[in-house]
C-alpha cells in the first residue's frame, strides 16, 4: 500500500475562507516587502511567490491568532508575512543545496537564475523577515521566530550529515525533520497565541500542535517521493533517492532488509552508484516490507498528537478548521 493520496481539499478551502481577508493583506504585504531597487531581487523572489503554494504556514499564524481572540491591529499580518518569508528563503537555499530543478511544478529559481542569486535573495528575505519581527515589537515573538530560524538551519546541516549514511536511525531522521520543517510550523502557530496575549499553556499547546502537524507533513512528503504522481506532486519524484537522502521509508525498509537488499541500499544511497531501474527496485523493496504504509501510519500518529494539543481550546469554527487541516496534510497528494 502506498502513501494515502485521497485529499480532503475541503479542509484547506474552509481554512482559507476563514482567513481570506487576512490572507489578502498578507499577500499585499509580501509584494510590498520584497521590493528593492536591485531589480533582480523582486524578480527572483516574485518567481517563487508567483509559483503558488498553499501558504499553509502563514495561514496557521493567522488562524492561531484568530483562535486566540486577536482582533485589533496588524501584527498578525506582519508575523504571517514574516513566516512566509522565512519559509521562502529556506526554499531558495534548499533548492541550491539539493540542486533541484523543479519547485511547485515549475523551474526552480536556481535553475532559472543561478545558485548565487538564489542564495543572496534568500538572505534578503531572511532580513526582511527580521525587519517585520522588530516592527511587531514583541520580544517573546522575536525570540520564537529567531530561534526557529536557527533551528531550521541546524536541521538542514544535520540532513547533510545523514545523507548517504544508511545507518541513520529513525531518531536521527526525526531530529532532522523536527528542525528543517516542523519547527517553523510550531513557531508559526505559537506566535499567534503570543501576539494575542494568551497564556503560556495556550501558546505551548499551539507550539505542540504545529510541531506534530509539521512532523506529519514532512513524513508524508518523504513518503510521496516514492509513491506520488510527479505532475500532481509538483516536483521530481525520486529526488530523495537520487540525492541519497535517508528518509523514513528507506529507514523502515532497511530495518527488514536481507544482506542482498542492504547491499542494494549501500550501493544506491551510500555510494550513489545508481543505474536504470534502481528507483523502481527501491519502490518494490518498500512495498515488499510495507515501509510506505508504516511511514503513513507514523504520520497518522503525529496527526493524532496534533489533534490532542488543540483540546485546550473551546469549540469554534477556527478550532474545527485547524483540526480538519491535519487530515488534509496527511492525505495530501501534492
Amino acid at each position: 500500500m502506498a502513501c494515502p493520496q485521497t485529499v480532503d481539499t475541503n479542509a484547506l478551502d474552509v481554512l482559507s475562507d476563514l482567513v481570506a481577508d487576512d490572507m489578502k493583506r498578507v499577500n499585499e504585504t509580501i509584494v510590498q516587502r520584497m521590493q528593492s531597487p536591485v531589480a533582480l531581487i523582486p524578480q527572483l523572489a516574485g518567481h517563487l511567490v508567483a509559483a503558488g503554494g498553499k501558504r499553509l504556514r502563514p495561514m496557521l499564524t493567522l488562524a492561531s491568532a484568530r483562535l486566540c481572540g486577536y482582533e485589533d491591529g496588524e501584527d498578525h499580518i506582519r508575523l504571517a508575512t514574516c513566516v512566509e518569508f522565512i519559509h521562502t528563503a529556506t526554499l531558495l537555499h534548499d533548492d541550491v543545496v539539493d540542486e533541484s530543478i523543479l519547485r511547485r511544478g515549475q523551474a526552480s529559481a536556481n535553475a532559472l537564475f543561478g545558485n548565487k542569486p538564489s542564495v543572496l535573495v534568500g538572505d534578503f528575505l531572511f532580513s526582511r523577515a527580521f525587519e517585520l519581527m522588530v516592527e511587531v515589537g514583541n520580544l517573546p515573538v522575536l525570540g520564537i521566530l529567531s530561534h526557529a530560524s536557527a533551528v531550521i538551519a541546524e536541521g538542514e546541516v544535520q540532513q547533510l550529515i545523514t545523507t548517504n549514511d544508511i545507518d541513520t536511525t529513525e531518531e536521527s531522521y526525526l531530529e532532522v525533520i523536527s528542525g528543517k520543517t516542523a519547527e517553523l510550523f510550531a513557531a508559526a502557530c505559537k506566535v499567534g497565541a503570543e501576539v494575542a496575549g494568551r497564556t503560556h499553556a495556550e501558546a505551548n499547546a499551539l507550539y505542540a500542535y504545529g510541531m506534530a502537524l509539521g512532523l506529519a507533513f514532512q513524513i508524508v512528503d518523504d513518503c510521496l517521493d516514492y509513491s506520488a504522481d510527479q505532475e500532481r506532486l509538483g516536483k521530481t519524484v525520486g529526488d530523495d533517492f537520487r540525492e541519497g537522502k535517508i528518509t523514513l521509508p528507506v529507514i523502515l525498509a532497511l530495518q527488514q532488509a536481507n544482506s542482498d537488499e542492504r547491499a542494494f541500499w549501500s550501493r544506491t544511497l551510500g555510494e550513489l552508484q545508481q543505474h536504470d531501474g534502481d528507483l523502481e527496485q527501491a519502490m518494490a523493496l518498500m512495498q515488499r516490507h510495507g515501509a510506505l504504509e508504516a511511514t503513513a501510519q507514523r504520520a497518522r500518529t503525529y496527526g493524532d498528537q496534533a489533534k490532542a494539543a488543540l483540546k485546550i481550546f473551546p469549540p469554534s469554527p477556527m478550532h474545527q478548521a485547524l483540526h480538519d487541516i491535519i487530515g488534509f496534510c496527511i492525505s495530501r497528494a501534492w
